[in-house]
């Protein structure tokens, strides 16, 4: 973690260096949007490291392991991706939480069914993508999309042996 802070670190230095060089201000407006973006986004942030402390703190790995462990095969699969599919938020707030679960013994083929899921046909982007593309394309990139995440859980239960 501390790596890829260090990276995107020298990415924003980088990029301010640039904008400071051109001396149009975009300096300053790409300060102002980052600034505006933290301030949206930073409540959600503080109610899902939230949400990450009480799933750490109940200790919910028997459930976690009943529902998503290694052991649940197809099972698990289908519910990581039913899961995958009603987790709200970006990549700052699913990946903390799927990590929690992970490590409270979420099995790999469950969880890589939930990340994929979330990624391919997360039920939050239709709002955002009916408006903009209709309901015939989202139809079917449902359609299509939906076996992704049960296949890609099924290939992480043989990886795991």
């Amino acid at each position: 973690m501390i790596e890829s802070t260090i990276i995107l670190m020298l990415i924003a230095l980088g990029l301010l260096i640039v904008a400071w060089r051109r001396h149009d201000g975009s300096d300053k407006k790409g300060a102002q949007v980052g600034w505006e973006t933290l301030k949206r986004t930073l409540p959600l942030l503080i109610v899902a490291f939230i949400i990450v402390g009480y799933v750490n703190a109940l200790e919910t790995q028997s459930l976690v392991q009943n529902w998503i462990g290694p052991g649940t095969g197809l099972q698990g699969v289908l519910i990581g991706t039913a899961a995958g599919v009603f987790l709200p938020g970006g990549p700052y707030v699913v990946f903390p939480l799927i990590a929690v679960l992970f490590q409270s013994g979420a099995g790999l083929g469950p969880t890589l069914a939930m990340i994929t899921s979330w990624a391919a046909i997360a039920l939050l982007t239709v709002s955002f993508e009916l408006p903009f593309m209709g309901w015939r394309f989202t139809v079917i990139r449902l359609s299509l999309g939906l076996p992704v995440p049960i296949l890609v859980g099924l290939v992480g239960i043989l990886l795991a042996g």
